[in-house]
This record gives C-alpha cells, sequence and structure tokens, in this order.
C-alpha cells in the first residue's frame, strides 16, 4: 500500500524501498541485498552507479545544471547529437531530437509523420507499448490498464497482428490482415505511419518476423508512408546489437530512444532522416528540460562503453548463460509450467503456462514473491502478465548471474 501522498493510481510490483545499487546488486532501506534483474525497467544496461557515468554527472553538475536548449545551445547536447548521428546504424545522414522521455520521443515522431506526409492514419501492432502519454495509449497494443477510464484518444490510430515465432502469427498472416485493414477500414493513402518495436518489452520479448519487417519496408517505400521503430526497450545493446531493427535487415525512417540512452538520467531521443526532422516550422519541436546538460553528459559517456565488441560480448555472454539454464530446466522437467524462452540476445523472456498451455500469471505472481524474499527482482511482461522479464545490466558479474538464475531455478522448482 503506497503512502497517501503517491498516487494510488501507481501500481507497485515490488513493495520494498531501496537505497542504493551498484551494478547488477541493489540494498533496500533494511539492509537486504537483491540481484537485480529488472535494471529500472531496461534503463540500466550499464548497471547502477556506473563509474564512468557517475563521474560525468558530477563533473557536468559543478559546470551547468541546466539550460533549455531552444533559449540557448549548450555542448553536452551539441555533442551528444553529433554522436548520436554517429552511433544509429544507417546509411543516411541523421538529425534529431533529445527528449525527457521514450513517450514524449513518440509524440514527437507523431507530429513529425504527420508534419512530413500531410496524412494523419498511424498503424500500430497487438502487444506493442509506446508509453502512457494520451497520443501514445491508443499506439498501445493493450487495453487494461493503460487505456481504461481514460475516454477517446488522439487518432486515428489501426492495430495489426504482431508476426513472430513467439505469437504464433506468420509473416504471411500478418501481411493478409494489413491487406483486409486497408480494403475493410482504412485506405492506404491516408496512412502517415507505422510503428512497432523489433522486440516488443512490454508485450514479452516477443522478436518481430525479419521477413515481415523486409516487406513492410518495400511497402512503406511504394506508398510513401513512414517506418518509425521504438527501439526504447531494444535499444543500446540489449539484443546483442546497437539496435534491434538491424537484425531485421532495414532501416527505419525515424527512431525512437530512451531507457539506457543515459545510465539512468531521464533522458530520450528522436532521431531519423534529416529532411523529416525539419518537416515542422521553427519552434515546433522542443521543450523546457529536454537535452539537459547533467543527463547528456551521462548519455555521452554511456555510449562512450558502448564499442561493438562490447556490446557483442555482453549479449552473447547473458544469452548463452540463460539460453543453457533453461535447457537445462526444460530437459529436467523441472517445472511444468515452464512455457517457451521469447527474445534475442540479452532481451530474454521466461513463459509460464498452465497443464493446457494458456498463460499463468498466478504462477508467475508466485515466482515474482519467492524470488524477491530470496534476493532477486524479477519484472512480469506479457499480454496476460505470465512472461517472466530478464533485464540484468549487461555488464552484470558472471558470478552474480548465475546467483540470481540459481534463485530463478529455486524458485521455478517450487511451482511443482
Amino acid at each position: 500500500m503506497l503512502q497517501e501522498s503517491i498516487s494510488q493510481s501507481i501500481a507497485i510490483v515490488h513493495p520494498i524501498t531501496l537505497s542504493h545499487g551498484r551494478n547488477a546488486e541493489v540494498w533496500g532501506t533494511d539492509g537486504k541485498r537483491y540481484i537485480d534483474f529488472v535494471g529500472g525497467i531496461g534503463v540500466l544496461n550499464l548497471g547502477h552507479c556506473n563509474p564512468a557515468v557517475v563521474q560525468a554527472i558530477q563533473a557536468q553538475a559543478a559546470q551547468l545544471t541546466h539550460y533549455a536548449f531552444n533559449a540557448a545551445p549548450h555542448g553536452p547536447y551539441l555533442a551528444l547529437m553529433e554522436r548520436l548521428s554517429q552511433f544509429v546504424p544507417v546509411s543516411y545522414p541523421v538529425a534529431g531530437m533529445l527528449t525527457n522521455s521514450g513517450a514524449e520521443a513518440a509524440e514527437n515522431a507523431l507530429k513529425v509523420a504527420r508534419a512530413a506526409t500531410g496524412k494523419r492514419a498511424v498503424i500500430a501492432f497487438d502487444g506493442g507499448f509506446h508509453g502512457r502519454t494520451l497520443a501514445t495509449l491508443n499506439l498501445n497494443g493493450k487495453v487494461a490498464p493503460y487505456k481504461q477510464r481514460v475516454g477517446e484518444l488522439p487518432g486515428p490510430v489501426y492495430h495489426l497482428p504482431y508476426p513472430s515465432a513467439d505469437t504464433g502469427v506468420s509473416c504471411d498472416q500478418a501481411l493478409a490482415a494489413m491487406e483486409r485493414l486497408f480494403s475493410v477500414e482504412l485506405a492506404v493513402e491516408d496512412v502517415a505511419a507505422f510503428i512497432f518495436e523489433p522486440v516488443q518489452g512490454e508485450g514479452g520479448f516477443l522478436a518481430m518476423d525479419p521477413g515481415f519487417a523486409q516487406a513492410l519496408r518495400r511497402f512503406c517505400d511504394s506508398h510513401g508512408i513512414l517506418l518509425i521503430v521504438d527501439e526504447i526497450q531494444s535499444g543500446f545493446g540489449r539484443t546483442g546489437q546497437r539496435f534491434g531493427f538491424t537484425r531485421l535487415g532495414i532501416e527505419p525512417d525515424l527512431v525512437l530512444l530512451a531507457k539506457s540512452i543515459a545510465g539512468g538520467m531521464p533522458l530520450g531521443a528522436l532521431v531519423g532522416r534529416q529532411a523529416l526532422l525539419a518537416a515542422l516550422p521553427k519552434g515546433g519541436l522542443g521543450g523546457t528540460y529536454s537535452g539537459n546538460p547533467i543527463a547528456c553528459a551521462a548519455a555521452l559517456a554511456s555510449l562512450a562503453q558502448m564499442t561493438d565488441t562490447n556490446i557483442a560480448t555482453w549479449g552473447e555472454q547473458q544469452a548463452q548463460a540463460i539460453a543453457q539454464r533453461y535447457e537445462q530446466w526444460k530437459a529436467s522437467g523441472l517445472c511444468p509450467a515452464l512455457g517457451r524462452l521469447t527474445g534475442v540476445g540479452a532481451m530474454r523472456g521466461i513463459e509460464l503456462v498452465d497443464a493446457e498451455g494458456k498463460p499463468a500469471p498466478a504462477q508467475l505472481a508466485k515466482v515474482l514473491e519467492t524470488a524477491r524474499a530470496k534476493g532477486l527482482l524479477l519484472m512480469p511482461s506479457g499480454k496476460a502478465r505470465h512472461i517472466i522479464r530478464l533485464l540484468a545490466p549487461l555488464t552484470i558479474e558472471a558470478e552474480v548471474l548465475e546467483e540470481g538464475l540459481d534463485i530463478l531455478e529455486q524458485c521455478l522448482a517450487a511451482l511443482n
């Protein structure tokens, strides 16, 4: 139960109070240690209090704590945008803007898409999550709890099935659903953009079918539609590559960034084709706190560590450790509720199901509670909240990762 001064509409997964953290470990105010497989919900790819990030924050705080970039530019914003333009792996010249969050990046992407195309309709996907602001709510491919009691939402927005080996929706089925949409509900010439996550986060770490992504890219090119890729959770090394869209074999027109961009500081970004980011009039983009100097300094320190070698090594080590344990659990019959292993790289989900193979959210709730008591923090995901979301820092020590997986093994075994 939250204290009365905090909105009761905020849901808390773990009823504990944290005091401090170091890499993949956190401690409660009561002194209890936890291994953190939540990572601030994908924000801490480089761990809690990464030394280089902390040093950059401290140095910048002694020089300039804030200035609104649209009032007068400052060095950290300029340096970060230049670095991001080089870091995003696309063939075209990149421009962008900094935001306070991923949802704000998505909101600005919708403005850019409307201005650049002169069209309004957006097509998103079942199970997707793009934010909690009013416009991004309508993009989300799930009603409860995000869309409940808020009335009519900005649009028009349409949804398609998300094609993935993890959802059982094939490329052909998704393309057929898209064909139906354009023959029954919506004129293709009214569509400004498609938006999707290359690996759904809230949806349960479901990886998009590359064949569909490539077909969608061709479709958008032939109809003057923008392709927006949401890398808020899948970006900055989580999938074993800089960004998840690379494994799909496509280039997006606009990319949404946030979460692990700045080592825990509140920051997001919208980047994409230079012409698109110039579609709105002067003053059409910006924000008072967007691109705060301290957050920019933290992001620059984070990006300096995200070399391709580091990202590949971190992702491979974590992916192998998780997959090896999962295969052992399946082979040994550790837990009858153990379903699929979803996701790619170090972005992995473990599904829990009942005897009929249907989602088992009650079983997941038991695992979360038992794990917390044993010193491991986990996060639910999936439409039915039945998929354990594994988001340990990429920099987690091997022995700490194994310790966390040991605890998870014990919790799964206890479900028998």
